[in-house]
């Protein structure tokens, strides 16, 4: 590589830091520059370029426009530079870290248990975990992968399927026990049922009768955002809660929780994706996470 390559790849690398630092002397020192050092080499950049990419003064530091298209444009270089370095060291074995944005359900389900394994598996790789049903935006950067939950929406995002468990009404046996079983699901009208806040009012669930399907709108005095609420109500018997198979699979099997209008079930299914951001190279740490957990969920 001619040696002016390598000064405008370390130029770039230090304007990044300069701004991702929001001050010369402080992205000089992430990158090992000292202030004087830092500031020469965007002196040397604007220079070259012919234009002003930042604005200093005592109490002001913001890009100039021409500054913001460097900035993004170099942003995108020195990611796809790490992603190529990341790749060409996988080959070998995994490493680095790992941010992975899951629901809480399936994080609690199927990750959390498997992490010890995960981890014994691939010693190079240091995973950050966040459980929330917030949507991770990947594009921005807030995940490296995340892990989606029902229909995907178009987009430029890669996916691969790790799963898909069927929907089911459940209620514990207190609850029942106060307030009866539904056995059509238009009885459904009468109980509490449990909703998710985010989904929008009227809520209906759906059914099938024979080959009629028709949805029945529910009523209910809690709704909640993320499934694993939904689940510990139901448990906690305030209600009647529509979840993931998955998800209550042991409270199933340990009596704690109790199937209900199975004759009218409609069949649903909901999928499990795991989501990332495409490009000419997949780095070893999210194929890994994608084939280790494929298919630890339902039906892969």
């Amino acid at each position: 590589m001619k040696k002016d390559s390598v000064d405008r790849a370390r130029e770039l690398e230090v304007f990044a830091a300069i701004v991702e630092a929001a001050g010369v002397s402080a992205g000089g020192r992430t990158v090992g520059l000292s202030p004087s050092g830092a500031s020469r080499t965007l002196q040397r950049l604007e220079s070259r370029l012919g234009v002003r990419l930042l604005v200093r003064a005592s109490r002001a530091f913001r890009l100039t426009e021409e500054g913001e298209s460097y900035y993004r444009s170099g942003r995108r270089i020195l990611n796809d530079l790490d992603e190529v370095e990341q790749t060409l060291g996988d080959q070998a074995a995994p490493r680095g870290r790992l941010r992975v944005s899951s629901s809480i359900a399936f994080g609690r389900v199927a990750i959390l248990p498997a992490l010890g394994a995960f981890q014994h598996a691939y010693p190079g790789i240091s995973m950050e975990l966040s459980l929330t049903d917030h949507i991770a935006d990947l594009s921005a950067g807030e995940a490296d992968l995340a892990v989606r939950v029902g229909d995907l929406p178009d987009s430029d995002l890669k996916a691969r399927k790790l799963g898909e468990s069927p929907r089911i009404l459940v209620a514990s046996p207190e609850y029942l026990a106060r307030s009866g079983a539904p056995i059509t699901p238009e009885d459904l009208t009468r109980h509490n049922c449990l909703r998710f806040s985010f989904r929008p009012l009227p809520a209906t669930w759906p059914f099938r009768r024979g080959d009629e399907h028709f949805d029945i709108e529910i009523v209910g005095n809690i709704a909640v955002d993320n499934g694993d609420a939904i689940m510990q109500l139901a448990l906690a018997g305030h209600g009647i809660a529509r979840v993931g198979h998955f998800h209550v699979q042991r409270e199933l099997e340990a009596g704690r929780l109790v199937p209900l209008l199975e004759d009218f079930d409609t069949g649903e299914t909901e999928s499990f994706h795991a989501v990332f951001v495409g490009g000419r190279t997949i780095p070893g740490r999210v194929r890994a996470f994608v084939d280790f957990f494929a298919g630890r969920v339902g039906r892969p």
